[in-house]
């Protein structure tokens, strides 16, 4: 019996991480490549889940003004290339491959940009959410 409702659960959990996966590329233009790349609930910290997904940029290819979800803290790794970012009333600053930033949870991120316009770029972005929050990206209106 306990089996079975732990695989229930898993079965939640795996649909709520898959639907967010889903909505990580809604701010995404068509030529932007958002993929799934890892999503687990984290063991000792109840209610929260670790989710990264790869995002690639055609070259000149750029992410509509968003947020993200309210409770995500994000961790932002350049693969690839050159991304351009700007959060909130802060400066916008490229990042080269092998560089890193990341959101404050209820930021605003205004500029997300391939800074070349004849390669293209590739960006890890791990999410830490509450478990609960099904939309990771909500573009501007």
């Amino acid at each position: 019996m306990k089996a079975n409702r732990f695989l229930a659960a898993l079965a939640a959990l795996a649909a709520t991480a898959a639907l967010s996966l889903a909505t990580a590329a809604t701010a995404h233009g068509a030529g932007d490549n958002v993929k799934p790349n890892f999503s687990h609930a984290i063991p000792n910290i109840p209610g929260k889940t670790l989710t990264a997904v790869e995002v690639t940029y055609p070259p000149g290819g750029a992410s509509q003004p968003h947020t993200h979800a309210k409770s995500a803290f994000i961790y932002a790794y350049v693969v690839s290339g050159a991304i351009e970012s700007k959060v909130d009333d802060g400066p916008a600053r490229v990042y080269k491959a092998g560089e890193s930033f990341y959101e404050q949870p209820g930021q605003h991120h205004g500029v997300s940009r391939n800074a070349s316009k004849t390669e293209p770029a590739k960006l890890l972005a791990v999410f830490v959410v509450d478990s609960s929050e099904t939309t990771l990206t909500t573009p501007d209106k």
